[in-house]
């Protein structure tokens, strides 16, 4: 692999999103374009609207999902090479939601890797992450500041589990926010080895946890909280619900209750409280500050780019302590939204 400073750059940034001059296509477009290839089927990566999609076979029903039945998606496996306009394109997996991949570019002699959203933790709703060597590696910097390293994901779901103990022992409903898409499957399965407890489910999350369990993710059993019969007492049950809900109405049928919050921001306590949650866990779908200083440097990569989140501090120490050629990139992307 090799780069050449005269030579136009794989990946440049447009109006319309990342955009891959040399095959006329972009990646994660934030505007409707002819072509998108796409990392995953979070919303700020998959948006609606373009003319053709390209993603992977385990992303499929989840892109469906989120870009409606007349979306043309066309899919392929991880590893599986497609040459458009010239550039071999190759998915391989980010580690982050189910069918999450990084994006592999190959043009002549040089090769560029988009990562999307990716993290380095084992999760059992999604294949590990792959280290793809390359010549320019786009990454995330969404937790890219010292502070931010995660704790064993086992150790977090039995922290769940206590928690929703207590409750159940004090006749209180446990509602945990997270993410409807990755971070709810997430839960569901880790908490399946230390437990097999019915847990209720936001009607957004159950929707996702289906296709999960169409693709084989073995998980807790749910139930939807629209199914349940009226009058039905939650004393004592966890409910997982998408942060959007918290203080809606949606939250009166619950009685007595406590609220955690399952994000990567819950490492820094003081978010906890401004936001108002009774418990926060530490649990992220992204790398934490160690895994994206080990990828940069497990790519091989003689230049980085880093996208949302703290680009400009991960930039700074790939230049001043590792030596790699690293500069912020500016994007829409929102990374783990606080919100």
């Amino acid at each position: 692999m090799a780069r050449s400073a005269t030579r136009q750059p794989l990946v440049t940034v447009t109006p319309e999103g990342l955009y891959c001059p040399q095959g006329d296509f972009h990646i994660d477009a934030w505007r409707p374009v002819s072509r998108t290839l796409i990392t995953h089927a979070h919303g700020d990566h998959a948006r609606w609207g373009s003319q053709q999609y390209l993603g992977t076979q385990p992303s499929r029903g989840l892109l469906r999902k989120r870009l409606g039945a007349d979306a043309d998606i066309t899919t392929l496996d991880y590893g599986e090479c497609l040459t458009i306009g010239g550039v071999t394109v190759s998915f391989h997996p980010a580690g982050h939601v189910l069918g999450s991949a990084q994006i592999r570019l190959e043009y002549k002699d040089e090769v560029w890797v988009v990562s999307g959203d990716y993290k380095r933790d084992a999760d059992p709703t999604c294949q590990p992450f792959e280290v793809v060597p390359c010549d320019t590696f786009i990454t995330e910097a969404t937790f890219g500041l010292p502070i931010y390293r995660w704790d064993d994901t086992r150790r977090v779901a039995e922290e769940v589990l206590r928690w929703w103990d207590a409750n159940r022992e004090a006749g209180r409903a446990s509602v945990l926010f997270c993410y409807a898409l990755g971070k709810a499957q997430r839960l569901l399965a880790e908490l399946a080895r230390v437990t097999d407890r019915e847990v209720f489910v936001h009607g957004a999350t159950h929707a996702l946890v289906e296709l999960y369990r169409e693709a084989g993710v073995p998980m807790l059993p749910t139930r939807p909280v629209s199914e349940a019969e009226k009058g039905t007492s939650y004393a004592g049950a966890l409910v997982l619900a998408p942060p959007s809900a918290a203080g809606s109405t949606w939250m009166r049928r619950f009685g007595e209750h406590e609220t955690g919050f399952a994000s990567g921001w819950m490492r820094v306590r003081g978010n906890r409280r401004r936001r108002g949650y009774d418990r926060g866990f530490v649990l992220s779908d992204h790398a934490d500050w160690p895994g994206l200083l080990r990828t940069a440097k497990e790519t091989g990569a003689s230049r980085v780019l880093a996208t949302h989140g703290s680009s400009d501090t991960l930039s700074r120490y790939l230049r001043e302590n590792l030596g790699i050629d690293a500069a912020p990139l500016a994007t829409p992307f929102e990374g783990e939204a606080e919100d």
